[in-house]
């Protein structure tokens, strides 16, 4: 089914990128990668980024491995800086009193 197909397209693990200046974009599968990378503008579009979007176009029709290609997002977005690095909070960070150091940014 249609269903099916669309699920083998999900990344393990989401990569977020900047999409504008205060804005975070989850992305989540193939369709969101190639969605973003369409998005991006055309003078910002060198080599890497043109690498990229073959990449996913390739794991998009099952020519390439989906984590492989959701790495060259990842290097790509790196590159581009605009990738955030977003990790689960320790539960010892998110207690109501900032310790010594503590500081919120």
């Amino acid at each position: 089914s249609v269903e099916d197909v669309m699920n083998d397209k999900i990344f393990d693990c989401s990569v977020f990128v900047k999409d504008g200046r205060f804005t975070i974009a989850e992305i989540a599968s193939i369709a969101d990668a190639l969605d973003f990378l369409d998005e991006w503008p055309i003078e910002l579009q060198d080599i890497l980024y043109q690498t990229t979007k073959r990449i996913c176009h390739s794991a998009h029709d099952d020519r390439y491995p989906l984590d492989a290609a959701r790495n060259a997002f990842a290097q790509w977005a790196k590159s581009a800086n605009i990738l955030e690095d977003i990790a689960p909070i320790p539960a010892w960070m998110t207690g109501p009193k900032s310790g010594p150091g503590g500081v919120l940014a």
